[in-house]
């Protein structure tokens, strides 16, 4: 049973610590969302602190945030105390050193590191609340394992590796897997974590959980509100039993005690990828957890590995593949590929090939569900004056914006900002304006005028709360929705006992994009959506529209062919010298001119050139989103091969506040 801890805050030291106390104790505090000019300071308590332990000090004049990382000697000089302990529990010690691997390996300052490690309010005063730890269990009931996947279980445990990557085909069970994988923790008295790339996947998963577990799995997440994820934090602080904690990228920071199992599921997806200070990679950062966690085993499950992670599995002797469905009745779905090129395809409606209608009409009659995928969202992502040439552009990113039909209005997908849909061209006045493009949006609203009477859910950013597949979840696995629309986020994991169908609107449209990674996004987004359906001995079916049917990669795809996208992809990227044959470092320059940028990326390009001979500098180019409102972005990627003397560049040239650096990035757009 644990109280809320915010409102007994133990007040310790004094006022004011000076070199005479002798009976002081002495602390190196790093401060919390704070940055000064040292990271580090020094206080004095007149109590023992563990290490981990939350805190109030003054800095100036202020009361700030601080966390215990290190107890110290007196010091030479005089030091003032800390005012009061804010969390009695300390936090657990192998947290405080991931912060600092962090802080190194993502070139951060201590206290932004700490804003992603530690939840927002710690210190608010919140009513007295009530968590209750659930007792520690024995009688767990095991999922139905078959002989391969139990061999899989078996070399996962007796790997000499720590970590562990779980190549699985679509169906093969993994989730069970993982199941049998926290039981065992379990029995060894050890937490475990499992995180999923989207708060969507977590309804299906924490239903398949708490089934076996109960009441100790706990849900973490964005959509929490301040309160409720920091009542669950204290919760996993206090707790003295055995943990399961499922969620999305930043549960990784859960604070449980005695960890001894991360699970990484869909360890390929791109939203492990850290977007802000510190821009770390779960998987490099679940990784380095086994530094300071002996006992702990690390998995990262997916049917399409990203090439450097399997690359490195492979080389490491750790990776456990399962090559085959956990239903061994399970029936190949039939796959037909219709070439958006040849119009007599597409009589019936400029969407939709005819194919692909006939095949919808013939799932709704049986009453099966479908399920049609579109990487983009909107109605229109190009809007155009036909007679003068005028775009619709974001005044702040000046970028196409996208038409969003449902509500009439423009949306920026680069900043969120809403505007109004004219119906004269503000350039000309002509009211010649056109729409073009295809979004899930005009999928949906296409859908509905073709079939009136079937439940049809979109699920996209842009869906409400409170239609999100997160809270639906349960609606969609019966098939009472019988057509489900969506982009990459209804492409990863989801198990559908009724889908028997599954359309692809364009399989190659990511392929445009410059950049070393979007063959292989396309691949996983292809391989992923195509694994939705054949996972029983159902009849089942994928029709996939594209414009480049012979592209290797489309092909790899559609037949989930890993094997030999893997090789295409390494041979491409070993030629032109990209991860994993290489480390990336991507330098943004914000300026208020091109002329600015250009020449700012110039003389940091040279500088480069010139301290660091051994790492190869590309020249300036426009970031993808070049223009802003009074802004222009350039960009600069370094390739080294060792990752080390990228760190060392950020370290000896010193970038100032229009500098933004991204070590290890997904991709260089």
């Amino acid at each position: 049973m644990i109280e809320n801890t915010q409102n007994h805050s133990k007040t310790v030291g004094k006022a004011r610590a000076t070199k005479y106390d002798e009976d002081m104790n002495y602390f190196e505090v790093s401060l919390i969302k704070v940055l000064s000019k040292s990271d580090i300071l020094t206080y004095a308590s007149s109590d023992p602190l563990a290490v981990g332990t939350i805190v109030h000090v003054p800095l100036r004049h202020k009361t700030v945030l601080g966390v215990v990382i290190k107890k110290v000697n007196k010091p030479s000089f005089a030091t003032k105390a800390i005012l009061d302990v804010v969390e009695n529990t300390a936090v657990p010690s192998y947290l405080i050193k991931i912060a600092f691997w962090l802080s190194k390996y993502y070139n951060t300052p201590l206290p932004v590191v700490f804003q992603t490690v530690l939840p927002n309010g710690l210190d608010k005063n919140r009513r007295t609340h009530i968590l209750t730890a659930p007792p520690a269990r024995q009688d767990f009931a095991p999922p139905p394992l078959n002989t391969i996947q139990t061999q899989a279980i078996k070399d996962i445990q007796t790997n000499p590796n720590p970590t562990i990557l779980l190549h699985g085909v679509t169906g093969s069970g993994k989730t069970n897997i993982y199941i049998k994988l926290m039981i065992d923790a379990l029995q060894n008295h050890q937490s475990s974590i499992l995180l999923v790339p989207e708060i969507a996947l977590s309804s299906q998963l924490v239903s398949g959980l708490r089934a076996v577990f109960g009441d100790m799995v706990t849900l973490m997440h964005s959509n929490q509100t301040e309160s409720v994820r920091h009542r669950l934090w204290q919760k996993l602080l206090h707790a003295t039993t055995p943990q399961i904690v499922i969620g999305p990228r930043s549960a990784i920071f859960a604070p449980v005690q005695n960890l001894g199992l991360i699970v990484i599921d869909e360890a390929h997806d791109n939203s492990y990828k850290q977007d802000k200070s510190p821009k770390y990679s779960t998987l490099r950062l679940a990784s380095a957890f086994t530094l300071f966690n002996k006992n702990l085993k690390v998995v990262f499950g997916t049917a399409t590995p990203n090439v450097a992670d399997f690359l490195y599995a492979k080389q490491k002797k750790s990776c456990v593949s399962i090559k085959t469905k956990a239903n061994r009745a399970a029936t190949a779905p039939a796959i037909t590929i219709v070439d958006l090129k040849n119009r007599e395809l597409m009589k019936k409606h400029r969407i939709f090939s005819d194919t692909l209608l006939q095949a919808i009409e013939a799932t709704l009659k049986n009453h099966e569900q479908c399920l049609i995928f579109h990487n983009r969202r909107g109605s229109a992502s190009l809007t155009l004056c036909d007679h003068c040439g005028w775009q619709a552009l974001c005044d702040e990113c000046l970028l196409p914006l996208t038409l969003h039909a449902d509500n009439f209005q423009f949306l920026c997908h680069t900043c969120g900002r809403k505007f109004k849909v004219p119906f004269a061209c503000p350039e000309c006045q002509n009211t010649s304006i056109i729409h073009k493009g295809i979004g899930t949006k005009l999928i949906e609203s296409e859908l509905k005028k073709l079939f009136p009477k079937t439940k049809i859910a979109r699920f996209d950013r842009d869906t409400p709360k409170e239609l999100s597949m997160s809270n639906v979840y349960d609606e969609v696995k019966s098939g009472a929705v019988q057509i489900i629309i969506g982009t990459q986020s209804i492409a990863k994991g989801f198990d559908l006992p009724k889908l028997s169908l599954v359309g692809v609107i364009q399989a190659d449209q990511g392929l445009s994009l410059p950049d070393f990674s979007s063959e292989e996004r396309t691949f996983q987004l292809l391989s992923q959506v195509v694994g939705r359906v054949g996972r029983n001995s159902n009849i089942t079916s994928a029709i996939i529209q594209t414009y480049q049917p012979d592209h290797p990669i489309v092909q790899f795809g559609i037949a989930q062919n890993y094997a030999d996208f893997y090789a295409y992809t390494l041979k491409k990227r070993r030629h032109a010298n990209f991860p994993p044959y290489c480390f990336l470092l991507k330098l943004i320059y914000t300026g208020k001119t091109e002329k600015i940028a250009l020449s700012n990326c110039q003389k940091l390009l040279r500088l480069v050139q010139s301290d660091f001979q051994d790492v190869q500098a590309m020249s300036p180019t426009p970031a993808f989103y070049e223009q802003g409102k009074n802004i222009f972005r350039w960009q600069i990627i370094i390739k080294s091969a060792k990752r080390e003397r990228l760190n060392q560049i950020l370290e000896q040239i010193k970038l100032g506040n229009n500098w933004q650096f991204d070590i290890d990035p997904s991709g260089i757009l």
